[in-house]
């Protein structure tokens, strides 16, 4: 990086291949960069350099966060996110929906399912044609939901192959978006992982108001949720150990190892073994 300090290489009027440079560049020693620039006609004095480089460095971050933003489990994310508010949506449009319909309609049902049926009739009447198109739109967002639960399906074990199989694509999921990322859920302890999608409750046992939750979102998981309440504690504490371990595994190496499915199997197995003792 001789001679024209951070900028070596690169026309520093451009300032996105400035930010590169400042993203990707290195020296084996430090220098008066301003200095250099300023003698290599970089920059006309040193107030000048800095503007170059704060413009560099800002475009440099961009860069960074769109890099961030395409990655796959920030497309999880998106996505789980978008199945959420998609299903809270359908669910409080089609209860609208049906509640208008069975004010003209016969024999409707309440819910997303009561909304297909009723996007299925021919409207007669200007009220039946809103109720109508209204309960269309619900199955419709209830449509896109299912869509993109698919898409969260097929995309999850490729992103994070061990987390996925332990937990199922949607909630592994889940966990990557409430933890903010693959790699920073990797970066969490099982107790932690244990409790996320708690917080409040958990804010709530901080301030002396409640108990300690013993699970958040893993409460979904069949070995959380089909385990006598006895014993949930200890198969919450089971699976997010695994589930940790998992996710350190899909962010460090991305490798498949299924003892880590056989590992959690027997352990449940063994904890749900008490009911019969």
């Amino acid at each position: 990086m001789t001679g024209h300090g951070w900028f070596a290489g690169v026309d520093a009027a451009d300032p996105s291949a400035a930010g590169d440079a400042v993203r990707e560049g290195s020296a084996d020693a430090p220098a008066d960069w301003p200095r250099e620039a300023v003698d290599a006609g970089v920059a006309p004095d040193e107030a000048a350099y800095y503007e170059l480089l704060r413009e560099a460095t800002l475009a440099g971050t961009r860069a960074a966060v769109r890099e961030r933003e395409r990655a796959d489990d920030q497309q999880l994310i998106h996505a789980v996110r978008a199945m959420s508010d998609l299903a809270e949506t359908a669910n409080e449009l089609a209860e609208r929906g049906t509640e208008w319909a069975g004010s003209v309609f016969d024999d409707v049902r309440g819910g997303v399912d009561g909304a297909r049926d009723v996007a299925t009739r021919d409207p007669a009447t200007p009220s039946e044609e809103r109720a109508v198109s209204l309960c269309r739109r619900a199955a419709d967002l209830a449509d896109e939901r299912d869509d993109i639960a698919d898409y969260v399906e097929r995309q999850g074990p490729a992103v994070a192959p061990n987390l996925s199989a332990l937990a199922g694509p949607v909630l592994a999921a889940r966990l990557i978006a409430l933890a903010g990322g693959l790699g920073a859920l990797a970066k969490k302890p099982s107790g932690t992982l244990q409790v996320l999608g708690a917080e409040d409750a958990l804010f709530a046992h901080l301030r002396g108001h409640a108990p300690s939750p013993k699970h958040g979102v893993i409460y979904t998981h069949e070995y959380v949720r089909g385990t006598h309440p006895e014993h949930r504690g200890s198969a919450a504490r089971a699976l997010a150990g695994k589930l940790t371990i998992a996710a350190r595994v899909d962010h460090y190496s991305g490798e498949r190892r299924p003892e880590l499915d056989e590992e959690l199997d027997e352990r449940i197995e063994r904890i749900r073994a008490r009911d019969t003792e």
